[in-house]
């Protein structure tokens, strides 16, 4: 080739702004980014393309070690280092889940439980989530919890087949990018939120929470629920949602990790972490898996519940939130029960979630036209809250532009 076709070359990728959008659209965000500091047309064409990447992203790995015994790193961060230059999306919520045991140091012989109080726990949860935060846009608002079991699906794509791991080292990480139309919002509430037993209503409402009508998904992940004084905490946060057109999932979990400057008084505090999603354009539906689903037939049986609810498949989501006490020992030491049995009906959506201290969801949709199946007719509210069940959901977030 000579001088001059090098040139018009040259000129082309310098001056032709759709050819340059063109060639940018097969470069993953981190590379788009780089790119962005060429030139003006350069960085004005990868914004554009970035802005057209609304498809939800993920990263998941399950490891052997917490810690790459080679460079010191949590296997959950070092993953999400290698493997975010392969992403497509620019994350504005990022939501990530590991086992409790991916905090616990483990030597070479055997555990040494002695040695792995809550505080040491605490304090490699805040290092991680550390490390991690800050390999992710300064602006990107995220949520972690650690609970003793993980559900998810290998990276790839969502036909892959999503995992129950009950117990040991797993995690996965899901990049919500800015998705026109719908609005995620991230929040704490804690007992400190309380005032003469009524909650903060200006936090409320800075959460989505309240006075929202767009407000059609909300996951709720509560901390040191546990302590007595939590169970009426618990019920006049979620009996509002009971009469809501809103899908409410999530459950107890071990211990909140991100933000990691999120300051919680573990010996005094309890209340929830959770997202608020937003849109008119969301549709979603769950189902709850109580104590009679007990065969993979019955479970396959709930799932197609679940598909009669008519959820759009592209751009969606599944969550599953069971009890430790199911799982494997509970289907007759017959493994992957549940999260198969969720492949069979929806062989294309990829499914995330954990096994908890309990449950929060019931058989819920809220399809196109916002028609709503309510939890029950009790007023206590008790109808979103379970223990030994499992809560499965779609979330589906609207077409993809």
């Amino acid at each position: 080739m000579d001088i001059a076709h090098l040139r018009s070359g040259s000129s082309v990728l310098s001056n032709v702004a759709e050819v340059v959008e063109r060639i940018l659209t097969f470069l993953p965000t981190k590379s788009l980014q780089r790119s962005a500091r060429v030139c003006r047309l350069w960085r004005d064409c990868a914004r554009r393309v970035i802005r057209t990447h609304q498809k939800l992203s993920w990263i998941s790995t399950r490891g052997h070690s917490y810690i790459d015994e080679d460079d010191g790193h949590h296997f959950l961060a070092k993953k999400m280092l290698v493997d975010l230059e392969e992403v497509y999306v620019l994350p504005e919520t990022v939501l990530y889940m590991a086992g409790t045991d991916t905090f616990s140091a483990q030597s070479s012989s055997r555990r040494k439980k002695e040695r792995r109080d809550a505080l040491s726990k605490r304090s490699k949860a805040a290092e991680m989530a550390a490390k991690l935060e800050k390999l992710l846009p300064l602006e990107c608002k995220t949520l972690g919890v650690s609970s003793p079991g993980i559900v998810y699906t290998p990276m790839g794509c969502g036909t892959q087949r999503p995992l129950e791991v009950e117990d040991g080292i797993a995690g996965f990480v899901l990049l919500l990018p800015k998705i026109e139309g719908v609005t995620v919002k991230r929040f704490h509430l804690s007992n400190k939120d309380l005032n003469n037993n009524v909650f903060d209503q200006k936090k409320l409402q800075e959460a989505g929470l309240q006075d929202n009508p767009d407000l059609r998904v909300v996951f709720l992940f509560g901390y040191n629920t546990f302590k007595p004084a939590a169970a009426d905490f618990i019920q006049r946060l979620t009996k509002p949602f009971n009469v809501n057109n809103t899908i409410v999932i999530g459950g107890h979990v071990d211990q909140v990790v991100s933000p990691s400057s999120e300051s919680i008084d573990v010996q005094y505090m309890y209340g929830f972490v959770g997202l608020s999603l937003s849109g008119r354009s969301i549709q979603a539906a769950s189902i709850l898996l109580d104590e009679d689903v007990e065969t993979p037939k019955s479970a396959e049986a709930a799932m197609q519940r679940l598909k009669a609810a008519n959820i759009p498949e592209v751009n969606t989501v599944g969550f599953m939130f069971a009890c430790i006490g199911r799982g494997q020992n509970y289907y007759s030491n017959k493994e992957n029960v549940e999260a198969d049995a969720f492949r069979k009906q929806f062989p294309g959506i990829p499914l995330f979630g954990f096994f908890g201290n309990g449950e929060i969801g019931c058989d819920r949709i809220v399809t196109e036209n916002f028609s709503l199946r309510e939890c029950g007719n009790s007023l206590d509210g008790d109808e979103l809250l379970h223990g030994y069940t499992t809560v499965i959901a779609l979330v589906h977030l609207g077409p993809v532009k």
